[in-house]
């Protein structure tokens, strides 16, 4: 368990100090940058899969007709995901992509409703509603929708869906969603660079090693999470993910200055109420099902 907690806080802790990282190229279209990211991630696994000698075992995963559809749909919904929040991130909307990671359990549990027919208990409900209260409040002070909080949500929360549904191995998924858009990314990457609207040869040296290791800094995080999922129960895994969003939360306030209202705290505390409700009651569940289980 200790080291599921290690791995937990590693992968969580990342993902939070994301927008640091992205910032470095604030310069950069959020488009080429994207490109860059599915590039070398692709050329990191591919190492990866190379070392652990598992080119052999890739065509496997895509065995029938839904892998392949998974794969393909793990592929869209995570490149969408990448590229919405480089953008907002680099246009100062960091507080928005911390409140779409807050919303992105929430709304996960309500598509394992939809779609994997999973029950909730009257308290797991009631932390929907209330999160549901925290957004509709920012929508009124926004006057619209959130929608970049409410697209990563979304986006995340259907790429997680796609891999339960599939089950896909951690390396050779990755593999397969980084292989099947780095084509897209390539000819984008050319198109760009003949056209001479490519922005890649105005960073630095060191900016530049940076984002050759855009592909560790984004397989990374999902290993560590691989890991720490097969290391500690799901309800714990579930309070850790928190770190993220609360870390991005920091960060656009106190190093990137971006204006955080009285309005979007008590939205926020909305938010945060629901997900402390959710996460009693899941813990509260998965310890019942465990003592039933030993009873049995």
């Amino acid at each position: 368990m200790k080291k599921g907690i290690i791995y937990g806080l590693l992968a969580y802790l990342t993902w939070g100090l994301l927008p640091l990282y992205w910032k470095l190229f604030n310069a950069m279209p959020a488009g080429e940058i994207l490109a860059h990211r599915i590039l070398w991630s692709f050329v990191f696994v591919a190492v990866l899969v190379t070392v652990a000698k598992r080119w052999k075992q890739l065509k496997s995963v895509v065995k029938d007709r839904k892998s392949r559809w998974a794969v393909v749909l793990c592929s869209i919904f995570i490149s969408c995901n990448w590229l919405l929040f480089i953008w907002a991130v680099n246009s100062g909307n960091v507080i928005e992509t911390s409140l779409g990671y807050y919303m992105n359990p929430l709304i996960s549990v309500v598509f394992a409703v939809l779609f994997l027919k999973e029950k909730l208990r009257a308290g797991q409900w009631a932390a929907i509603i209330i999160a549901g209260i925290g957004v509709l409040l920012m929508a009124v002070q926004y006057g619209h929708v959130p929608w970049i909080a409410i697209v990563l949500a979304v986006s995340f929360a259907l790429y997680g869906l796609a891999k339960k549904v599939a089950q896909l191995d951690v390396l050779l998924g990755l593999t397969w969603e980084t292989m099947i858009v780095v084509p897209i990314a390539m000819i984008y990457l050319t198109f760009i660079q003949v056209d001479g609207s490519a922005t890649v040869h105005t960073l630095s040296g060191g900016s530049m090693v940076l984002l050759l290791l855009s592909g560790a800094f984004t397989a990374l995080p999902l290993f560590w999470f691989a890991k720490a999922a097969e290391r500690l129960p799901l309800s714990m895994v579930g309070f850790i993910q928190y770190i993220a969003p609360t870390t991005s939360l920091l960060l656009a306030i106190f190093v990137f200055d971006e204006e955080f209202t009285e309005a979007q705290l008590v939205s926020f505390t909305f938010i945060w109420f629901a997900l402390i409700i959710y996460t009693f009651v899941s813990f509260r569940k998965a310890k019942a099902s465990k003592q039933l289980s030993e009873a049995a």
